[in-house]
C-alpha cells in the first residue's frame, strides 16, 4: 500500500501590492559604517568626534596620522563615501617603490577625525598621543573606480599632500593572510626616493597641522601652478624634500605632464 508523504506547506507569496524596502538613506549607510568606530570608544572620556554629525560626502581629503598607541603606528585615511577608510601602517609610508610597507585595515572614522590631535586617555581604545602627520587631498588614477578597486583589493591613486605626494597603490595580501593586510606602495613617478637616501618619516617626523586650518593645504595645491617636478636623486640631500609632482587643478583630476 503506497504511503502518502506530507503535503508541503504553500509558498507564501508577498502581496502584489506589497510595499517594496526602502533603500538605506545616505544617513543611515553612514551610521553603519562608523557602528565599529563607535562602539569601541566612550566620547564621555575620549576626546575624539563621535562621528554622529554628518560630515561632507566625497571630497577626496586623506589625512595621516602619528599615533603612540602601545606600539608607534601611522594611521592613513583617504575620504571615501562620507567616512575616512583607515589602514595602521606600523613603519609608516615610504617613498621607496621598492619598500612595500603592510597596512592593516581597521574600522572607518568620521571626516571629523582629519582635524584630531591630542591625547587618548590610557584605558581608551587607542590610548596615546596623536598627531596630523600628513594631510591634502587625492583623487582615484585614471580608470580606477574607487569602490571597485577597494572591493577587488588594488586600489591605486594620486596623493597631493605637504609630504606625501605622486601615485601610489593599496594592494590586498593573497593567500593565508587575513583580508585586512594590505601593502602600502608608492609607484613610481618623479616623487619616488630610495630608502637609504631619503626616509620621510625620520627626515619629516612633526606635526603639520600648526597654525593651518584644514582647508589651507587645499588651497596650496588648488592654486599652485603646473609645472614639471626637477628631482635629480644626486643632487638631492638626504633630508630634503622632492621637488612638487604637477599640481592638482582640479579635486578630482590631476595634472597631466
Amino acid at each position: 500500500m503506497a504511503t502518502r508523504r506530507p503535503s508541503q506547506p504553500a509558498a507564501r507569496h508577498a502581496p502584489a501590492n506589497a510595499p517594496e524596502a526602502a533603500p538605506r538613506t545616505q544617513k543611515q549607510k553612514h551610521a553603519s559604517a562608523l557602528s565599529r568606530y563607535q562602539a569601541r570608544r566612550d566620547f564621555t572620556r575620549t576626546p575624539e568626534p563621535s562621528g554622529k554629525g554628518h560630515g561632507p560626502i566625497s571630497q577626496y581629503r586623506y589625512v595621516v596620522q602619528k599615533h603612540w598607541a602601545s606600539r608607534l603606528h601611522y594611521d592613513f585615511r583617504l575620504e571615501v563615501d562620507g567616512t575616512m577608510k583607515s589602514w595602521a601602517v606600523p613603519k609608516g609610508p615610504s617613498l621607496d617603490p621598492r619598500d612595500k610597507r603592510l597596512a592593516v585595515e581597521v574600522e572607518d572614522h568620521p571626516v571629523e577625525y582629519n582635524d584630531f590631535e591630542g591625547q587618548i586617555p590610557a584605558g581608551q581604545y587607542g590610548g596615546g598621543r596623536v598627531i596630523i602627520w600628513d594631510r591634502g587631498i587625492w583623487s582615484p588614477l585614471p580608470g580606477h573606480e574607487p569602490r571597485k578597486g577597494l572591493k577587488a583589493g588594488n586600489f591605486k591613486f594620486q596623493l597631493h599632500g605637504l609630504k606625501l605626494r605622486g601615485n601610489w597603490a593599496l594592494v590586498r595580501l593573497k593567500g593565508t593572510q587575513a583580508k585586512a593586510h594590505w601593502l602600502l606602495i608608492k609607484e613610481k613617478d618623479d616623487a619616488a626616493r630610495p630608502v637609504g637616501e631619503f626616509s620621510v618619516t625620520e627626515a619629516l617626523p612633526d606635526s603639520v597641522s600648526a597654525g593651518l586650518p584644514l582647508e589651507a593645504p587645499l588651497r596650496l595645491f588648488l592654486r599652485r601652478p603646473c609645472a614639471k617636478a626637477n628631482h635629480s636623486p644626486s643632487s638631492s640631500p638626504r633630508n630634503s624634500l622632492p621637488s612638487p609632482t604637477p599640481c592638482l587643478q582640479a579635486p578630482v583630476i590631476g595634472c597631466g605632464s
